[in-house]
């Protein structure tokens, strides 16, 4: 599972001019699945994030995670994370999990995201989306559940 993760003042996602998530401070997800993750990335992703110490003190330092500051996530799902562009000019895509399986192991991240109490919005998967947002910071971080599992 492959997350970038962007610290925010506000973000939303639009489909066809509907505003179907939006937040205020918190975080940005862009959420990638991979034909390789399992229950087990998912877990590991939804524990990691909200505890990531990426929000400033009273001190100025990144030392408070989501959970300190109760923000909110706004997560989309993005399979293009996934995509190779090592050969050619055009990215291939066939190490992102296929539609049904990234659908579910998206769901299921997004579950356990909720069980910790946070206020979780999200777009429409497998849907054309506009994403907004007001980075923070800026902090932008790339995490891949690989890794560090597979280390």
């Amino acid at each position: 599972m492959r997350v970038v993760l962007q610290k925010v003042l506000w973000a939303k996602v639009e489909v066809g001019g509907e505003i179907l998530g939006e937040i205020g401070p918190g975080l940005c997800l862009l959420v990638g699945v991979s034909r390789e993750d399992t229950l087990e990335d998912v877990r590991f992703m939804a524990n990691k994030i909200p505890n990531l110490r990426v929000f400033p003190d009273d001190e100025g330092k990144l030392n408070l995670s989501l959970m300190d500051v109760k923000g909110s996530i706004l997560a989309v799902s993005q399979f293009t994370l996934f995509g190779d562009c090592s050969k050619g000019r055009r990215p291939s895509f066939l190490g992102a999990a296929p539609p049904n399986m990234a659908n579910q192991l998206f769901e299921e991240f997004l579950d356990e995201l909720r069980k910790s109490k946070i206020d979780v919005q999200t777009g429409r998967f497998q849907t054309h989306m506009k994403v907004s947002l007001c980075n923070d910071g800026p902090v932008t971080l790339i995490l891949d559940s690989k890794e560090v599992l597979n280390k």
